[in-house]
Order: C-alpha cells, then structure tokens, then sequence
C-alpha cells in the first residue's frame, strides 16, 4: 500500500468521513456535515461495539477513504459469522486511483482474519458504476435487498 495506512477512525476523522458521504447525489440528500452532533454520538456507538470496525485510509495524515465493516455470527450457514461492508466512500480526488479496490481487499483480508465464512454489501440501486466495480472484486448480485424507512 506504500504510503496508505489503514486505521481505525477516530473521533478527529468524521468531519472527514462526513463530508465523503455527503460528497454524492445521494448523500447529498441525507447527510447534514454542518451539524456534527448525530455523527459524533453515532461514532461512540460504533467504537465501543467490538462487532464493528469504521476504517479510514490516510495518505499523508489526510483521510482519503473509508468503511465501516460490521460483523454478524448468524446460525444459517451451520452457524456461519459474514461481515458486513457498508458505506464505502473515496474522495473525490483518489477516485480511479484503485484505492477503493485497496479498501475492499482490506475489508476481505480483515474478515478472513474475524473468522467470516461471507463477506456481503449492499449498494443503491442507482449507483450501477459501483456494481460494476464489485463485480470485478469477484460479488455476485445474489440477493434483492429491502428497506424500510422508521
């Protein structure tokens, strides 16, 4: 990875996860990064879970990337554990730069080491240029996924 370090965020790096999320037309809708608040409380949440692992990736002290890998022990699959990938986001600047190929092998690597016998994720139907990106990281679009908004 040269010069990229893989981390655990801290509390210091969400106006920079933030502003990454919000940086999409679809985060643009939800994300708020004038009002650190909900974020800051959420944060605390995810880092006393030990079930939870938000990363960052640093180049040069400036956060670059980010994810939140998020384990599950389940009994379907004879009792299998998967991990979780969710809200993977690169600035803009490092788009194309194979980071996020980087960060998702960082993910994979890190659930093979947890024990996961799967590793899924989820992205929004409109994004098709990111299903593309992780059909050649090897997913399959396997599954039809639902929300409900509470």
């Amino acid at each position: 990875m040269g010069d990229l370090e893989m981390r655990p965020a801290v509390a210091d790096d969400i106006p920079a996860i933030v502003a990454m999320l919000a940086d999409d037309p679809l985060g643009a809708q939800r994300e708020s990064p004038d009002d650190p608040g909900p974020y800051l409380a959420a944060f605390e949440r995810i880092a006393a879970d030990p079930n939870q692992r938000l990363t960052v990736a640093v180049r040069r002290g400036r956060v670059i990337g980010t994810l939140q890998l998020t384990v599950v022990p389940g009994l379907s699959r004879r009792g299998a554990t998967r991990s979780i990938i969710e809200a993977v986001r690169i600035h803009a600047d490092e788009r194309g730069s194979g980071l996020g190929t980087q960060l998702i092998a960082w993910a994979i690597e890190e659930s093979r080491r947890l024990g996961c016998a799967l590793v899924q994720l989820t992205s929004d139907a409109s994004r098709t240029d990111a299903h593309r990106f992780y059909e050649r990281l090897g997913f399959s679009a396997s599954h039809v996924g639902f929300k409900m908004q509470l």
